[in-house]
């Protein structure tokens, strides 16, 4: 039985960058499921698993575009020091969440500090990068 849109499936993944690093895998873990078609994956992702059957295992590599998408500039948020809570120390490599619109949390990290402002850099860690995953599709249900 193929893999095919609304199937409930499981997988074994290494997600790797294309220097070689490991920047997540689900082999210490139990199969990663999700429901193909739904949106909740990387566009790339599922669709690598469209048509796999059980015991199938794949390599492929996703363009940034079908993964978190290109580096934008504005995703660049400067903010006034005056306007950091008090309880906050800003230093580079710091990951804050902000409140997006909407209300939705955003995740920003503190890439630069000047006496008058912080720049926080509101893009996914791995945007702007091509992935390569080895999926294994381990259920179908």
């Amino acid at each position: 039985m193929q893999a095919k849109k609304g199937d409930a499936v499981k997988v074994h993944y290494t997600g790797r960058l294309e220097d070689g690093s490991v920047f997540d895998s689900s082999e210490s873990r139990e199969p990663l499921g999700f429901t193909l078609g739904d949106g909740n994956m990387i566009k790339g992702f599922d669709a690598a698993v469209y048509e796999m059957v059980i015991g199938d295992k794949k390599t492929v590599t996703i363009p940034a575009v079908e993964a978190y998408g290109e580096r934008r500039d504005d995703m660049i948020i400067e903010v006034p020091l005056s306007q950091v809570p008090p309880n906050i120390q800003p230093e580079i490599g710091l990951q804050l969440v902000l409140q997006g619109g909407g209300g939705q949390p955003m995740p920003v990290t503190v890439v630069d500090l000047t006496d008058e402002k912080i720049i926080l850099d509101a893009n996914h860690d791995l945007a702007g990068k091509d992935l390569i995953f080895d999926i294994e599709l381990v259920e179908i249900s």
